[in-house]
């Protein structure tokens, strides 16, 4: 039988009812932006992530610019991002007049950490956006100790935990996170959140999201028309509950995967990692993953030309070396991992890996 890299499908079968029931409520109630089911989405993604706020926006990719521009940033400024990452991260930077300084990455666990983030800062530094990459967690309290504030790019790592128990998401001064359906918290559509440590920061982030208008009379500065549609919310109310349960079963799956000699990326120390895809690492990365195919089996690499190699990049160029990010970028492939896959999945992709590789 075919392996599909994701299965969003499988995980939402038994919440059909509901959400179809929510959507209904949406229609039903005739709000269809910035109401009452975003209001309560926002409380309950707050409550679950143990963080005082949090603001639904239209994408995670609008959210990182909000973030970074409710903390300041602007032109002039410098933000180190890593290079290994999806194109989004850094994508999200220029857009606020400040200028993306790359930094590498922890050859084991993939993330950035305070050394490669120390690296790359300079004098026009003004904050650090740090990857929770392939749902592992970064080591975000060692890098604000370097005297920047984090913005925390969690879009692949709702459910995951930081060595204290906290949840990513929860760890900086502000996060972001993208709903988009293959998520590990994904929407029927588009959508992302902004989560902010203190008040003033939330208003801030409100106000970007809205034309930056607080009041819609009176326009303080250039925003964005960037807001969760009430339709998202719904049905994200409904899914939020199951994060947890979805994410103990990536776990499984990962420990499967090692146990038929697939590791993938070291989990930070302590940590627990959401998993939202498994990558392993391999010389011929492509071969294999046509010869995966062959078998019915979907891998691909994600991150094969890394963002500061990508053509809109070309202008800021590295200035330190990214010899763990090259690497990585070269060899890695990732297989199927979802919050369905079955030990039988594992086993079959096991058996074609180890005939393709």
């Amino acid at each position: 039988m075919p392996v599909p890299l994701f299965d969003t499908q499988s995980p939402l079968r038994p919440l059909r009812a509901e959400i179809l029931a929510a959507i209904e409520r949406v229609v039903d109630g005739g709000h269809f932006v910035l109401g009452p089911e975003v209001d309560a989405f926002e409380r309950e993604l707050a409550g679950w992530l143990g963080a005082p706020h949090v603001a639904g926006v239209a994408n995670g990719t609008e959210a990182i610019t909000i973030a970074l521009r409710a903390l300041g940033v602007g032109p002039g400024d410098e933000v180190v991002v890593p290079s290994f990452t999806f194109y989004a991260s850094a994508e999200a930077i220029p857009p606020t007049g400040a200028t993306p300084v790359f930094c590498d990455v922890d050859p084991e666990t993939l993330c950035v950490t305070a050394d490669t983030v120390k690296a790359a800062l300079g004098p026009r530094t003004k904050a650090v956006v740090a990857v929770h990459l392939f749902g592992n967690v970064a080591p975000v309290e060692e890098i604000e100790a370097l005297g920047v504030p984090v913005v925390e790019d969690a879009a692949q790592a709702a459910g995951a935990l930081a060595a204290d128990g906290r949840r990513a998401g929860a760890l900086g001064t502000v996060a972001t996170f993208s709903f988009y359906p293959s998520k590990n918290l994904g929407a029927l559509g588009d959508g992302g959140a902004v989560v902010a440590r203190d008040a003033e920061l939330d208003d801030r982030v409100r106000t970007l999201r809205f034309h930056g208008s607080r009041d819609k009379v009176t326009y303080e500065e250039v925003g964005y028309n960037s807001r969760l549609d009430e339709v998202q919310a719904a049905a994200l109310r409904v899914l939020l509950p199951h994060v947890d349960a979805w994410c103990d079963h990536r776990r499984k799956v990962a420990g499967w995967y090692a146990e038929e000699g697939l590791a993938g990326p070291a989990a930070a120390p302590g940590t627990t990692p959401a998993w939202h895809l498994h990558v392993v690492r391999h010389e011929r990365p492509d071969a294999v993953a046509n010869a995966l195919a062959e078998a019915g089996v979907q891998a691909r690499g994600y991150y094969r030309t890394p963002v500061h190699a990508q053509r809109a990049m070309l202008p800021f160029p590295p200035r330190v070396p990214l010899r763990a990010t090259d690497e990585a970028a070269r060899t890695h492939l990732a297989l199927p991992m979802s919050a369905s896959l079955t030990r039988e999945q594992v086993s079959e992709v096991a058996r074609a890996y180890g005939l393709a590789a």
